[in-house]
């Protein structure tokens, strides 16, 4: 009430004269200037983007949930969401970023017939979710959290990476290409958002959650096999688009990750079979637990048949012949192309989860469910069980033309001996127990050693090396991955009176005298005559130090 005094007492004394009118108007602007700083200059700098209770109660659905896309806190998103910056390498303004989801969240208008296919709302790649649903729409970052219900906490940081508030302490957004084509081994594109598959024409596309302002967007061709290097295998499209308003609409849509892979190239031989796509398989596909969906190009049926106890192991769900495939399948996350970390082998430092060989062959005795996982232990046994020799018979090249007499021979040393030919149409399964059932596998290098994967742990694998300075080879295929499948490896490298190729050729031959200059002139020769033209008359009394050794590793 004093300063309403004061106020009018100088309004009369000014109002005598023109000039008090002047100074009365001044005082004025300055009282009413301090007046509204004091008062603002409390509230909290976000005050005016809130809307109070009483305006909010008055609007409408539409108008409440773009409200809430104003708040930094009202905003659901996927655990791991993939912003769009991710894939120009440069982040936009934020405050632009958040003003346009609000605008394109506020014009963006609900089909009214939208397919609603495999649980999941059609409206989740980047439109406004149905009540019912909204749980599996807050996956893609497309639609707002209903207005009624808390979000989560564990949400509040994570969609600061599209811009809408502070930055995300806890995962910084990734500033990565959507395909790594670095590896010199396989390329690999691995996605998460709103992917879109489109199989008769090769195509995987990215939808971006919002419109992205690089004006060409990035496309990979990718093989999605485990040699990117091999000829004849067909490349998958794998392509950025601007935006949304590019997508064709979905007419399958799931909540799962998809793998895509070719089956081609090397498989129908039994090593490359696992080297070449299972391995690099159970690397992508294990970490999802089951739930995961194959789309396969290049599909071979009778493949699928022969390895359809692994797969279903490693999917639950069916598997897709992508290259007949006519309908537009969308998914959360997608990874085109199998990687391959070596030769039948995984490096656990680059597998999800760490992933290693121990892992792959323990997953293989629950695929076949082999229930043994330990060899005989001779300290505990002494003299009242034989540990089990496996022999693997081949059928072509690389033969051993004196099989029963080396069954006589480790039978005199005291193993229980078992005799098999792998051979190509062979029941995997039976095949499988018979290897899981012995303590130690013989064979000469090649495809029937790929049994191994079925061997109890700490068993002892034996390669028989052929002749002709083929050990490098031998260790990379099979002596290093055995270890890493935590076997004992012991390698026996004939010399050349146990080659076949002594008769062919005699001493002096460079084939026998000097295997290295065979070498130089180039993998031709070497396989056509070390590995296509050899057999082996395996020398017993040479061998039998080797099988000593098995029986001392079965003691340890």
């Amino acid at each position: 009430m004093g300063e309403v005094k004061v106020v009018k007492t100088i309004s009369r004394a000014l109002s005598q004269s023109h000039v008090g009118f002047a100074l009365f108007g001044f005082f004025l602007v300055i009282l009413t200037y301090f007046t509204v700083f004091e008062q603002f200059s409390t509230r909290p700098p976000n005050a005016l983007l809130r809307t109070s209770p009483a305006v909010s109660a008055q609007m409408n659905p539409k108008e409440q949930e773009t409200d809430a896309l104003k708040k930094d806190d009202g905003i659901k998103l996927e655990e791991k969401p993939t912003p769009a910056v991710d894939f120009h390498g440069e982040e936009d303004n934020k405050n632009t970023e958040n003003d346009r989801r609000i605008e394109d969240h506020e014009n963006h208008k609900e089909p009214e017939d939208a397919e609603k296919k495999d649980g999941v709302d059609s409206k989740q790649f980047g439109h406004e979710p149905e009540k019912k649903e909204e749980n599996d729409s807050k996956q893609f970052g497309g639609g707002t959290e209903h207005p009624n219900q808390q979000p989560e906490k564990k949400d509040e940081t994570e969609v600061k990476q599209f811009g809408g508030g502070t930055e995300n302490r806890q995962r910084p957004p990734q500033n990565k290409p959507l395909c790594d084509t670095a590896d010199p081994r396989s390329d690999v594109c691995d996605m998460e958002g709103d992917i879109r598959t489109h199989g008769i024409s090769s195509s995987i596309l990215f939808v971006p959650p919002y419109p992205v302002s690089n004006p060409e967007p990035h496309e990979w061709k990718i093989k999605p096999y485990s040699r990117k290097f091999m000829n004849g295998i067909k490349e998958v499209s794998v392509k950025q688009l601007h935006g949304p308003q590019e997508a064709p609409a979905c007419s399958v849509r799931q909540s799962i990750p998809a793998v895509v892979f070719y089956l081609g190239g090397l498989t129908g031989n039994y090593w490359h079979d696992f080297t070449d796509v299972i391995i690099p398989l159970f690397i992508e596909a294990r970490q999802f637990d089951g739930e995961v969906q194959f789309l396969i190009t290049n599909i071979q049926g009778w493949w699928i048949g022969k390895y359809h106890m692994i797969l279903k192991q490693l999917s639950r769900y069916d598997i897709i012949d992508l290259d007949k495939d006519l309908q537009i399948r969308c998914y959360p996350r997608m990874i085109v192309g199998i990687r391959s970390h070596k030769e039948f082998s995984i490096e656990p430092s680059r597998a999800p989860n760490g992933l290693s060989m121990v892992d792959f062959r323990k997953f293989m005795r629950i695929a076949y469910s082999l229930d043994r996982d330990y060899p005989i232990k001779l300290r505990e046994n002494v003299g009242s069980k034989k540990p089990r020799l496996l022999l693997i018979a081949r059928g072509l090249s690389r033969r051993f033309t004196n099989v029963e007499e080396i069954v006589k021979s480790a039978e005199r040393l005291g193993f229980e001996v078992e005799v098999v030919d792998a051979k190509f149409n062979v029941n995997i399964a039976e095949f499988a127990k018979v290897v899981n059932s012995c303590d130690v596998m013989v064979g000469v290098h090649g495809a029937g050693l790929t049994n191994c994967v079925f061997l109890p742990t700490n068993a002892v694998m034996i390669q028989v090396v052929p002749y002709g300075k083929l050990e490098h080879m031998a260790k990379i295929d099979f002596g290093e991955p055995a270890i890493d499948m935590q076997l004992k490896y012991v390698e026996y490298s004939i010399s050349a009176e146990e080659s076949t190729l002594m008769d062919m050729f005699g001493k002096d031959h460079p084939i026998i005298k000097d295997p290295m200059a065979i070498h130089r002139s180039g993998w031709e020769k070497v396989g056509e005559f070390y590995l296509g033209k050899q057999d082996i008359k395996l020398d017993v009394n040479r061998f039998a130090p080797t099988l000593l050794k098995a029986i001392d590793l079965l003691k340890e």
